[in-house]
């Protein structure tokens, strides 16, 4: 790292104020800076797995986000104010044993009793809302515009080609993994009579004495799946999830004849149609999961001895059902960010986007109203390995200018995912990218933490990164609440971990990049020095 990155905020263009007002505690910490670049060379522990987002660099020699030291170092005897995070997503198991005890309650509303007792204009909204009814399977938004033949020819052709070039990726793709999938089942097996038992590992491979050719071809099989960083098990887990992510793509998403929101009874491309949904933004079935995994990422009760700990305390998460088994439709995500905003929410965490948005500006005037309302709106980045700085990668929402206005949204923050390996590889391989539009990096890659039915799991996304960072706003906004979303926007930029260093970005075949040159603010989002400049803000002592 450039030394002289390691003055106090130095290079971050702050500006010291005259000022002796003081509003909120003052931590007098110094930053965390890093003069050296060291990573941890074992493999980690399975503790460290679980948690490693919340490690620290400098003490863990793990690129997380210094959860754990802020809280150890910096909030002892601090208390702060309940921040509402809403979630806009697929449902949340609304009785998770990490999620439950940290839900939203609307305090003017009584449960089942048919009436919108606030006067909001949702009935029953005890824990959020719920836009998609009891539809889950959705099409993409390109085979919605070809099936209602939405926009002028030349935006139907352009869907079109989109369509027709995932179809054949999917069609291609879909019989190759289910004939992987068998053969090493079937080797699996055999492998299993031979050994003798259920479960073997390399080792037992290496030392295992094939009798004959068959068997010599079943070991090399098996010892490259392990060689590939997966026990067999894993392996046929994630086939399995392939062959079931291709199905609905050839079945719902991509399928121009399907229409998944008949069951809902409203027209998605009418706003004025407002009578749809209801009150239980609950999932509707099993492998409804992203939004609980989300949900756990920002808030899972800490400390309880329980799967997972969330990055934020005093949260209640607002559950807002409007993403399905496809592409989002932009009236409900328009009236989900409206509905947050309306109703107490200071973070909405978002973790959609899709190419195509023919009703764009129904979001961006959604984010313009979030904006007047003091909300800050945190979202992914998306998965594509992309450089989201090149015209030809469009993805909807973002805060790209718009050409009926001078600004960019100020309350709006995007964020890419990174792994835990402090080398070229720390950027996770699907991760979006664009030192224009993308604000910050994040952890994001085998995160654990809540899913349906009192379970967890590890998964991997811009989806994991976003709500890490929804997590440090609210934190934030509990301990310095007379911050504006706007600021802190700005804390969390300001405030994170630069690296001198090259990063492999585009995928597994992209490039090397600087990492200061692939998002905004060239860092990586870090709690403990956000609460410290979050500090010197409040209390006036740096202005932004």
């Amino acid at each position: 790292m450039n030394k002289s990155k390691l003055k106090l905020w130095a290079g971050m263009g702050l500006l010291v104020l005259a000022s002796s007002c003081t509003t909120s505690s003052l931590i007098t910490a110094p930053p965390i800076t890093y003069s050296t670049l060291s990573h941890k060379q074992a493999e980690l522990t399975d503790q460290q797995a679980q948690h490693w987002g919340h490690l620290d660099l400098q003490q863990d020699t793990i690129p997380g986000m210094s959860v754990d030291r802020a809280y150890a170092e910096l909030l002892k005897k601090k208390k702060g104010e309940t921040v509402i995070v809403a979630v806009i997503d697929s449902g949340i198991d609304l009785d998770h044993e990490d999620i439950q005890e940290v839900l939203w309650t609307n305090p003017g509303e009584k449960p089942g009793d048919g009436i919108d007792n606030d006067g909001n204009g949702y009935i029953d909204d005890i824990h959020g809302y719920n836009f998609l009814g009891e539809s889950y399977n959705e099409q993409m938004e390109i085979a919605r515009i070809l099936r209602l033949k939405i926009g002028d020819q030349a935006y139907q052709d352009a869907a079109k080609a989109e369509l027709d070039e995932k179809l054949e990726e999917a069609n291609a793709t879909l019989p190759q993994i289910r004939q992987i999938k068998q053969v090493i089942t079937m080797a699996d097996g055999m492998m299993q009579e031979a050994l003798g038992k259920e479960s073997y590992s390399l080792e037992d491979l290496e030392n295992f004495e094939p009798k004959n050719a068959q068997q010599e071809q079943i070991v090399a099989m098996l010892s490259q799946v392990y060689a590939m960083g997966q026990s067999i098990p894993e392996a046929l887990k994630d086939l399995e999830e392939g062959i079931t992510y291709y199905e609905e793509q050839v079945n719902y998403n991509l399928n121009v004849d399907f229409d998944g929101r008949s069951p809902v009874g409203d027209d998605p491309y009418d706003f004025s149609d407002l009578d749809y949904g209801n009150g239980n933004p609950d999932i509707r079935v099993s492998s409804e999961s992203h939004g609980s995994h989300v949900a756990g990422i920002i808030a899972a009760v800490r400390n309880n001895k329980k799967g997972a700990d969330g990055v934020a305390q005093n949260v209640q998460i607002m559950s807002i059902r409007a993403v399905p088994n496809g592409d989002e439709y932009d009236k409900d995500i328009a009236r989900a960010i409206r509905y947050a905003a309306d109703n107490g929410a200071k973070v909405i965490n978002a973790s959609f986007g899709k190419p195509f948005s023919p009703n764009a500006e129904w979001v961006y005037e959604a984010l313009d109203y979030a904006a007047s309302k003091d909300v800050l709106f945190v979202h992914a980045a998306g998965n594509d390995a992309l450089n989201l700085d090149d015209s030809e990668n469009p993805s909807f929402p973002n805060d790209h200018k718009r050409s009926n206005r001078n600004e960019f949204v100020d309350n709006y923050l995007t964020v890419g995912a990174l792994t835990s390996h402090l080398d070229t590889d720390l950027v996770a391989v699907f991760s979006n990218y664009g030192k224009e539009n993308v604000d910050i990096f994040a952890p994001g890659d085998q995160i654990y933490s809540s899913m349906p039915d009192n379970s967890y799991e590890f998964q991997g996304g811009t989806s994991m990164a976003a709500p890490a960072v929804a997590g440090l706003a609210a934190m934030i906004r509990s301990y310095y609440p007379s911050l504006t979303a706007a600021q802190v926007k700005k804390v969390i930029l300001e405030s994170g971990i630069a690296l001198d260093m090259d990063v492999l970005v585009g995928g597994a075949e992209g490039e090397e990049k600087p990492f200061s040159e692939i998002s905004k603010s060239g860092k990586i989002a870090n709690l403990y020095n956000a609460l410290i400049l979050a500090s010197q803000v409040a209390n006036g002592e740096l202005s932004l």
